[in-house]
């Protein structure tokens, strides 16, 4: 099966059988020649092991780094803004479960 590609990029073919591997931590490394991108998920109670591992160039990297900055603010135009932990405030954390009375 062959995936359309955006601007120019060559067409990708993905096998039926290509492995989908579901990630909830990364760990990144790198050398003066590589990123090294290792993902695994954390479970409560399980030990974590890496589930794959990318390894690009400086460059690959950077130009990942600007699709995924470019994507996510997509995503956040069209679905609202991702929240983090810690980026509420203070005040928000405390009282965001009370509702006045109506």
């Amino acid at each position: 099966m062959t995936e359309p590609t955006p601007r120019g990029l060559p067409p990708m073919e993905l096998p039926a059988d290509l492995g989908i591997v579901y990630s909830n931590v990364v760990r990144i490394s790198h050398s003066l020649a590589d990123f090294v991108f290792d993902f695994t998920h954390l479970l409560p109670g399980q030990e974590s092991k890496v589930e794959a591992r990318v390894v690009m160039s400086p460059q690959a990297t950077k130009l990942l780094l600007r699709a995924l900055l470019e994507n996510l603010s997509r995503y956040e135009a069209a679905n609202g803004v991702i929240q983090l932990p810690g980026d509420n405030s203070l005040a928000t954390d405390l009282f965001r479960n009370i509702h006045p009375p109506e």
